[in-house]
């Protein structure tokens, strides 16, 4: 039977898209300042927005999709964190939309669609029946909207004692500029730390062209959808936190401290000052980024014991 679903491939206007995405509190890999940071990184990547709508036009969803070659052969198409339910979507109708929007995919066969729900249950997420290729990650998110006297009653008391600890030293944390030059400096120290532990992160070059995007976007937002946080010690930084901002949420980005920084919970000082602050200016949700609890044990306990809720998503499906 026939989809009543219609798929409009890159109609929807910027302005439009940013509404959606941020009534939705949708995450940072269905904004649209990602999609053209994630062709800006490679000029093989291929970005594709759907507009999903009912066939009485009313909007079922968004869903920003990024292409590449596979093998040399195929196309590789990724929606990742997506789609992005617009109001109350039943399971039925989520698994009917990712139908459609395999079907209308506009990509030259052969061509793979991988989808990885923002959501915990595949049935709830509309992926139930389709084949699951990937186990799904975990992160932890942050409820923003609680006053600050019970974010801090939430921590797990150990995280908490470190937090006292960090806020008696002689480090202080403070807000930083977002200029590029001004927040280059945690990009340099963050890939030298990676190079050094042998672990792998997103670009550090996604950081400005996300910037430039957004600030095309709303070039009165001087902070191009970033906040920055220093810890320092007699003015030498130890410690450094970079935050990516969409809508009514935020995704923990980069981090990097030194052994100053370590000794004296800087980290603890960093994100507690971020998710108060965050907040003020009408964060609802912060993300604090994948968890995993066996290779890294030590950054998951720290953003677990932030009284965060884990979410382990369903995986990734064809």
């Amino acid at each position: 039977m026939k989809s009543d679903l219609i798929v409009n491939w890159d109609a929807l206007s910027r302005a439009d898209w940013d509404r959606l995405h941020a009534a939705a509190g949708a995450a940072m890999q269905q904004d649209w300042a990602y999609g053209d940071a994630m062709r800006t990184a490679s000029s093989r990547a291929r970005v594709l927005r759907a507009h999903i709508t009912r066939a009485d036009g009313e909007t079922l969803a968004i869903a920003q999709i990024v292409s590449r070659a596979f093998a040399g052969l195929a196309r590789l198409a990724l929606c990742t964190l997506g789609p992005v339910w617009i109001g109350e979507v039943s399971a039925a109708d989520r698994r009917r939309a990712h139908k459609a929007l395999k079907a209308a995919l506009p990509l030259p066969r052969p061509r793979l669609l991988v989808v990885t729900p923002d959501a915990e249950d595949a049935g709830a997420a509309g992926v139930k029946g389709f084949s699951r290729v990937m186990t799904g990650d975990a992160t932890v998110l942050v409820d923003l909207a609680p006053e600050p006297e019970a974010l801090r009653a939430a921590l797990d008391p150990k995280w908490r004692n470190k937090l006292g600890k960090a806020e008696k030293s002689a480090i202080r944390a403070q807000r930083g500029g977002t200029k590029p030059a001004q927040y280059r400096w945690l990009l340099e120290a963050e890939t030298a730390q990676r190079a050094k532990r042998g672990y792998r992160a997103l670009p550090p070059d996604l950081t400005e062209a996300w910037q430039q995007s957004r600030l095309a976007a709303c070039p009165q937002d001087k902070s191009g959808g970033l906040a920055l946080y220093r810890a320092s010690e007699a003015n030498n930084a130890c410690a450094g936190m970079l935050f990516l901002l969409h809508g009514s949420r935020a995704t923990y980005h980069i981090g990097w401290t030194n052994e100053v920084g370590r000794s004296n919970a800087a980290h603890n000082l960093l994100l507690w000052t971020a998710m108060l602050e965050l907040r003020e200016q009408g964060v609802k949700e912060l993300d604090l980024g994948g968890v995993n609890t066996q290779s890294g044990a030590g950054i998951a306990r720290f953003k677990i014991g932030t009284g965060g809720r884990v979410l382990q998503r369903a995986g990734s499906y064809v």
